[in-house]
């Protein structure tokens, strides 16, 4: 659209004033997963957030193209930040030509981001098949159905492999963990946490990983 008048809303004029109280150093925990931990729990029980566990996870590849995707948090611990994928998805590629990754947890009800830098491993096959099994059995067939991120020519495509798949693995069968499925553990070089203030004076307060293993906080301009 070029003629202003044809746009239905308003773009420059859309704004919250954000008033929530603000984020201090002294309030922040010794480690950035015991400060993570803290907040996911309020936005889990009192975020009013669809899927608190919702991130979206930024790669690049070799060539240095960026690509988002919105992906499930799994598991979380001093060790990293874990998610599941096909080794096939472009995510994986991008991974496997260079593992520096970001995660962005965008808690927009509570006026709240947290935002991860890190490097990603692979997660151990018996770590994989463990969370495999959590799964509900759709989802187990889904990750064989779908070769992620292919080019596919009909949704039927699609739909005739999960029948197929559903009809080998019926309902209490186990079902196989594909070798193509697993898991990425994002180990975190850096954790910002951004809690929106008014007059777009925000509170950014980041971890920033030492060469010993501990944690140096410094305080962002908004």
């Amino acid at each position: 659209m070029t003629d202003r008048d044809d746009v239905p809303f308003d773009l420059a004029s859309m704004r919250k004033q954000y008033r929530a109280d603000g984020l201090s150093e002294t309030e922040l925990a010794a480690t950035p997963v015991e400060q993570f931990a803290r907040w996911f729990k309020q936005a889990a029980t009192d975020g009013g957030l669809f899927e608190p566990n919702a991130m979206i996870v930024s790669t690049a590849d070799a060539e240095g193209r960026p690509g988002s995707r919105t992906v499930l948090l799994k598991h979380f611990d001093e060790q990293g930040f874990v998610f599941y994928t096909n080794y096939d998805s472009r995510k994986a590629r991008d991974l496997a030509e260079n593992p520096y990754v970001s995660l962005l947890f965008p808690w927009h009800p509570m006026a709240r981001q947290v935002i991860v830098t890190g490097v990603a491993r692979r997660t151990g096959r018996d770590e994989t098949a463990a969370y495999f099994r959590t799964r509900p059995h759709g989802s187990q067939l889904g990750a064989w159905a779908s070769a992620q991120s292919s080019v596919v020519s009909t949704r039927a495509d699609i739909d005739g492999a999960y029948a197929e798949l559903a009809a080998r693995y019926p309902e209490g069968e186990q079902v196989p963990v594909p070798p193509h499925w697993g898991g990425f553990r994002v180990a975190p070089q850096t954790v910002e946490f951004w809690q929106g203030r008014e007059n777009r004076l925000h509170d950014r307060l980041r971890y920033v990983e030492q060469p010993d293993g501990s944690w140096r906080v410094e305080r962002l301009s908004p």
